[in-house]
């Protein structure tokens, strides 16, 4: 579905991405691992049309390719991104913040039927769908910023942190939300610090380090790597 190669992006002197090739098929979930600043973020937003990378890059999707086009295209085309910070508008209620996912003319025409998955996803934004996003908690922003995602009919949807400042208990309650949405078909890429629980729901991942990828796998094979365990989920090493 996805497919990226010799992905480089430059902030003046300063190398964001270099060489990054990566895959993502066709209803499968992926998972990006790595550190503050390893380019995770930039990574998402070149894939959405956000920032431009150094010639050279290849980025094609459903066999189309992606670069060169404008954010709006890119979204009209099934990509569509929850960014860090959730991008929400806040004097807007719920129903309103959603209803803007629904722009792209790929998903006018359903646009009842994907209102009432999400409400179903989340019951919570059914119950409060007058209620200003600005008084809700973090928790629920975050799911109005997943649920104007999803009304855009999305075939890619790509997550930057979606965990970022939640209580564990909803940290846990957003990932069962995410693994329903797998279930239906629909490709995810994921930004996560919380490796556990994104390689939970995870088919394979991607260890990126200072812009570069220096290891993938499956979910199950990152999960047991020792480097991994050690790196990333507080694991000692033996050493």
């Amino acid at each position: 579905m996805l497919e990226i190669r010799n992905l480089a992006v430059d902030y003046g002197k300063h190398v964001a991405l270099q060489g990054v090739s990566l895959d993502v098929a066709e209803g499968e979930t992926v998972v990006m691992l790595g550190a503050n600043g390893s380019g995770k973020s930039t990574l998402l937003k070149v894939i959405a049309g956000l920032v431009r990378p150094r010639e050279g890059a290849s980025i094609g999707f459903l066999d189309a390719p992606l670069l060169g086009r404008k954010a709006h295209e890119i979204l009209e085309r099934g990509v569509a991104l929850v960014p860090e910070g959730r991008g929400i508008f806040p004097e807007l209620t719920v129903a309103e913040n959603l209803l803007l996912g629904a722009y792209p003319r790929r998903a006018r025409s359903d646009e009842a039927a994907n209102l009432a998955k999400v409400f179903d996803l989340f019951p919570r934004l059914a119950e409060r769908r007058r209620q200003p996003v600005a008084t809700m908690s973090g928790g629920e922003q975050q799911m109005v910023a997943i649920g104007r995602a999803l009304m855009s009919a999305p075939r890619l949807l790509m997550l930057d942190e979606p965990s970022l400042g939640l209580a564990p208990v909803l940290v846990g309650e957003l990932f069962e939300v995410l693994a329903t949405v797998r279930e239906s078909g629909i490709s995810l890429l994921i930004v996560e610090q919380n490796v556990r629980i994104s390689l939970s729901i995870a088919d394979r991942g991607y260890l990126l380090e200072a812009g570069r990828i220096v290891g993938e796998g499956s979910a199950a094979t990152l999960a047991d790597d020792p480097s991994v365990q050690h790196a990333f989920l507080g694991v000692a090493s033996d050493a």
